[in-house]
């Protein structure tokens, strides 16, 4: 369970309006006197499973690997690799986008492709059923099932 207690102030836009806060069973909102022009409110959440979320299972992962002393050394390798592969791609982009002339063939080729992309698999019904099927099956292969 999950929950935020926040202290925020009135808007400006407020101002000689008297706000009109009516708590409800799911939503608890509480004005405090001894505050004037500003609000408490307090939130709650609570979920019925916590392994839904896929981020959490990739951080369980990192965490499991990183317990074990043998493969802390392949995460930090991997770590600097990604963070290597990120810089050394945002130079080439820089490096591409000062010629004269690339940037706007690419930009046109980008315009040319996401038009056929629209024509063939977006604008007509059974075109954008055969996309579904194609992302499917290959979420499948992918997925292994």
């Amino acid at each position: 369970m999950a929950s935020i207690i926040a202290n925020l102030s009135l808007p400006i836009l407020m101002n000689g309006v008297k706000p009109s806060l009516k708590p409800t069973s799911n939503f608890p909102v509480c004005a405090f006197p001894e505050r004037r022009g500003r609000v408490a409110v307090v939130v709650k959440a609570t979920s019925d499973s916590s392994d839904s979320s896929t981020s959490l299972n990739v951080v369980k992962s990192v965490q499991n690997l990183w317990d074990s002393p043998e493969d802390r050394i392949a995460v930090i390798g991997l770590g600097l690799t990604a963070v290597i592969a990120f810089w050394t791609s945002l130079n080439v982009i820089a490096a591409v986008d000062k010629l004269p002339l690339i940037p706007g063939f690419l930009e046109f080729v980008g315009i040319l492709f996401s038009s056929w992309f629209i024509y063939r698999y977006l604008l007509f019904k059974p075109d954008r059923e055969e996309l579904f099927r194609n992302i499917n099956k290959s979420v499948s292969n992918i997925l292994g099932q």
